[in-house]
């Protein structure tokens, strides 16, 4: 990854140094979460998405065609500072969502830490309507998360749970809370959480008022067309104000921390 610096602190980029890849340690550092409060950690939701200069979150149902490698190396680098990455049913089966791997270059930070080798995925999922023999489900290096409403079909929690699945109640009815899910991930000690969508689990958790920060890829592409936006589902009364944290830059692509105001 060449060329990424804070826009805001680097003008001149002759300068050897603003060219220079950053490495794992000094992304880490810069996207860390933040640090305990005096009554000890608590839950911190950021999202990270990436959109394009016309608010397409994908192409082809697919973010990838318009992401770059140093939106995946920040990709890589905020998974590897998670507990738990939150992911919708619907990303999972149009992404081919696979288990989280452990990455020798941040194991002593995750021990350190007092994380496992690699964070857990959670799944939001009212129907439990996966696919169990995926291997999310059936190697992955922690038990896969599904995190469901109260009135699940039983065949289906037992279906998961035969899977090696943990199932954790997070709504009445058939439908997930997304205040109750961020509260019981905290409750199994995932409080460094990451959500990576899709849009409508995005609009669900803006609405319901408890994403802390997103980070954002902005890229430099315009495809037109009626592709998703970053969020979706229900509106807020209100705009959501959010303060700019940080900004990155490489190749035209712009990658942007925002943090509740």
């Amino acid at each position: 990854m060449r060329r990424l610096f804070p826009v805001t602190d680097v003008t001149d980029v002759t300068d050897d140094t603003a060219a220079r890849e950053w490495s794992l340690a000094e992304l880490a550092a810069a996207y860390a979460y933040p640090e305990p409060g005096p009554d000890g950690r608590e839950p911190w939701l950021r999202a990270n998405m990436v959109s394009t200069l016309d608010g397409a979150a994908q192409h082809d149902g697919r973010s990838q065609p318009i992401s770059c490698p140093a939106d995946m190396r920040i990709f890589g680098t905020l998974r590897a500072l998670a507990d738990v990455v939150v992911v919708g049913a619907q990303t999972v089966r149009q992404e081919g969502y696979r288990p989280s791997r452990a990455r020798a270059e941040f194991a002593a930070a995750r021990e350190a830490a007092g994380q496992g080798p690699a964070p857990a995925i959670a799944v939001v999922t009212a129907s439990l309507d996966l696919d169990f023999s995926l291997p999310l489900f059936t190697s992955p290096l922690v038990p896969t998360l599904l995190l469901t409403g109260a009135g699940a079909a039983p065949d289906r929690v037992a279906a998961a749970e035969r899977a090696g699945a943990r199932v954790v109640t997070a709504g009445e009815g058939e439908a997930v809370d997304p205040a109750r899910a961020v509260r019981a991930l905290a409750d199994l000690g995932h409080t460094r959480l990451l959500t990576e969508g899709g849009p409508r689990l995005l609009g669900q958790l803006v609405a319901a008022g408890v994403l802390d920060e997103l980070c954002l890829t902005v890229s430099p592409m315009l495809t037109a067309g009626d592709a998703q936006r970053i969020a979706g589902g229900p509106s807020v009364t209100l705009p959501r104000r959010f303060a700019l944290k940080s900004m990155l830059e490489e190749d035209g692509f712009l990658f942007t921390r925002y943090q509740r105001s």
